[in-house]
């Protein structure tokens, strides 16, 4: 059986892979704080049918040998953390990053998670929460007689509440850093579980150590530019129906093959 058939398989299943993850970038274009993914491929090993090196006389050597590539192999789909944009909504619990780091949730179950969407409501208790009911860590809780809430850019959180004239500061918002971020497990809704490949969590104070500032009023945009992507888009197509003539020209030559006895 000829190679080229198997060789040409391979390709079409890697530009299936680029697809499909270029398909959920565009599907995530307006998802707040959504990160897009890239495809990484490389390829696969060779069939040696000469080694580079080789004598081919007493005193001569072939310059470059004969080796004939099997395909390519995904090898990473890695999660890239550029910033977005920023789009104002004047929403006095909508937080923005700036820079790096991530908002600490905690789950029904006490297992933490972590989000850069800062769409942050208040539930029945007043507790700053995302828009699935997740706490975020450390809990600031609002007083529901609070008249005026303010974010300051290092987390700080007060609030002016009736028959005061000076704000209360009742909370701090925190970040987290991982030393790599493309490590985390992306568990859906937003949100990032640790592994071991992301590291530890690092928590500090917005604009502290590398971490980011937060913008209150904001929020952060995907990070997915639909140029790109549907550029990525149509090579990938254009590549997945290249792979797909090889393997029609090697079906070709086959039935030329099995013709010769007629």
């Amino acid at each position: 059986m000829m190679q080229s058939l198997y060789t040409a398989s391979t390709g079409m299943l890697g530009m299936q892979t680029q697809i499909d993850t270029t398909a959920n970038n565009i599907a995530n274009v307006n998802t707040i704080g959504f990160k897009k993914s890239r495809a990484e491929f490389s390829d696969l090993m060779y069939k040696v049918m000469s080694y580079a090196g080789t004598a081919t006389s007493d005193v001569t050597k072939s310059p470059t040998g004969i080796e004939v590539g099997l395909g390519v192999r995904p090898t990473a789909i890695n999660k890239i953390f550029s910033e977005g944009s920023l789009k104002q909504t004047d929403n006095q619990l909508d937080v923005a990053i700036t820079g790096r780091g991530f908002f600490k949730l905690e789950l029904p179950d006490g297992t933490e998670v972590y989000s850069r969407n800062g769409a942050f409501k208040v539930d029945d208790n007043g507790s700053m929460v995302n828009s699935d009911g997740y706490k975020l860590v450390p809990e600031i809780v609002i007083p529901p007689d609070a008249t005026d809430i303010s974010i300051g850019t290092d987390g700080t959180v007060t609030v002016v509440q009736p028959g005061q004239t000076q704000a209360t500061q009742i909370g701090q918002i925190t970040l987290t850093n991982f030393i790599n971020p493309a490590g985390l497990h992306s568990r859906g809704d937003n949100l990032y579980l640790e592994t071991d490949s992301s590291g530890q969590p690092v928590e500090g104070t917005p604009g502290v150590d590398g971490l980011g500032v937060l913008r209150q009023g904001f929020v952060e945009l995907s990070n997915v530019e639909l140029v790109v992507e549907l550029t990525d888009l149509i090579t990938g197509q254009r590549a997945y129906d290249s792979n797909s003539k090889v393997i029609t020209t090697s079906d070709e030559m086959l039935q030329t093959t099995n013709n010769l006895k007629r």
